[in-house]
C-alpha cells in the first residue's frame, strides 16, 4: 500500500518519464508518433503478401491467427529489450534524485503499453477485414491485459536491475527472448504443444499434464487474446481445463512479485554501481 501511495505521489514523474520514453523512440522522426500506427500495419501487409506467396498457412484463418501472435508478443520483447536501459540509461537521475526505483522500469513498460494500445487498434481494423473479429467473447482481453501488464512490468523490473550488476544481462536477454518465443504458441496453435504431450506421455498419462504448458504465461495470454478478438478461438485446447489459465496468471503475478523484490534489494546499491 505504502509503495501505491508514492506512485500516485509520483504520478506527473512517471508521465514525464513515459512521454519522454515515446518521444527519444521517434526522435528526428518526420511522421513521428504516427509510427505507432504504420508499423504494424506495414508488418501486417508484409506477413500478407509472404504467406500468400509461400502458401504458409494451415487454415483460412491462420494469418490473422499469426499475426495476431506477433503483435501481442512484440509487447513482451519490446518491453524486455527497453527494460536493459531503464536504470542504467538514467544515472544522473538515480544518483541526484530521490524517488521510488521502480518509476523507471514501469515507466518503460507503460510506454510499450501505449504503443501496444495502438497496435492493438490496427489489428482490430485488420481481423474485421479478414472476417474473423469478434467480440462477443470480448471480455477475455480484461484477464488477458491484466496478466500481460503483471508480467511485462515483473520483466522490466528484473531485466533493469539485473543489467545494472551484470552488464551481459543484454546477450542472456537475446538468446533467451529468441528461446521463449519459439515455445510460445506465437505462429503455431496450443493444441500442437498438448498433442506432444499426448505423443511423449500417453494419452492416459497426458490427460493430467496437458495444462502444464499453461506454466509458460504466454501461452494463457496468447490465448485469452485470441479468444477476446477473433472468431472460433478458444482460451485453452479442447480436453483442458479451463482453471489452468489461473496457472499462467499465478505465473505473471510472481514474476510480478519478483521484480518488486528485485528493485527493492538493488536500490541499497545502484548508486556504488553506477
Amino acid at each position: 500500500m505504502n509503495l501505491i501511495k508514492q506512485l500516485i505521489q509520483r504520478r506527473e514523474l512517471i508521465a514525464i518519464l513515459v512521454i519522454r520514453n515515446l518521444k527519444i523512440r521517434y526522435k528526428n522522426s518526420a511522421l513521428g508518433f504516427f509510427w505507432s500506427l504504420l508499423t504494424p500495419a506495414f508488418m501486417i501487409l508484409m506477413y500478407a503478401c509472404f504467406a500468400k506467396l509461400l502458401k504458409f498457412a494451415d487454415g483460412s484463418d491462420y494469418l490473422p491467427f499469426l499475426v495476431s501472435g506477433i503483435v501481442f508478443w512484440q509487447f513482451t520483447a519490446g518491453c524486455m529489450n527497453d527494460s536493459l536501459n531503464a536504470i542504467v540509461g538514467n544515472t544522473n537521475l538515480v544518483k541526484k534524485v530521490s524517488f521510488p526505483r521502480i518509476i523507471l522500469p514501469l515507466s518503460t513498460a507503460l510506454a510499450n503499453g501505449v504503443n501496444f494500445l495502438l497496435t492493438i487498434a490496427v489489428l482490430v481494423v485488420y481481423l474485421i477485414l479478414a472476417g474473423v473479429f469478434e467480440y462477443v467473447n470480448i471480455y477475455w482481453l480484461i484477464p488477458a491485459i491484466l496478466m500481460h501488464l503483471m508480467l511485462c512490468i515483473g520483466i522490466c523490473c528484473v531485466c533493469s536491475v539485473a543489467n545494472v550488476f551484470f552488464r551481459d544481462t543484454q546477450h542472456i536477454i537475446g538468446i533467451g527472448s529468441l528461446a521463449w518465443f519459439f515455445m510460445s504458441p506465437v505462429f503455431y496453435r496450443t493444441s500442437m504443444q498438448t498433442d506432444a504431450i499426448v505423443s511423449v506421455f500417453g494419452v492416459a498419462e497426458a490427460s493430467q499434464l496437458k495444462g502444464i504448458v499453461f506454466l509458460n504465461p504466454m501461452t494463457g495470454i496468447l490465448g485469452a487474446y485470441r479468444a477476446g478478438l477473433m472468431q472460433n478461438q478458444l482460451p485453452v485446447p479442447e480436453g483442458v481445463s479451463l482453471w489452468w489459465i489461473l496457472v499462467s496468471a499465478s505465473i505473471c503475478f510472481i514474476v510480478f512479485v519478483a521484480g518488486l523484490i528485485a528493485i527493492r534489494k538493488g536500490d541499497k546499491s545502484f548508486g556504488d554501481v553506477l
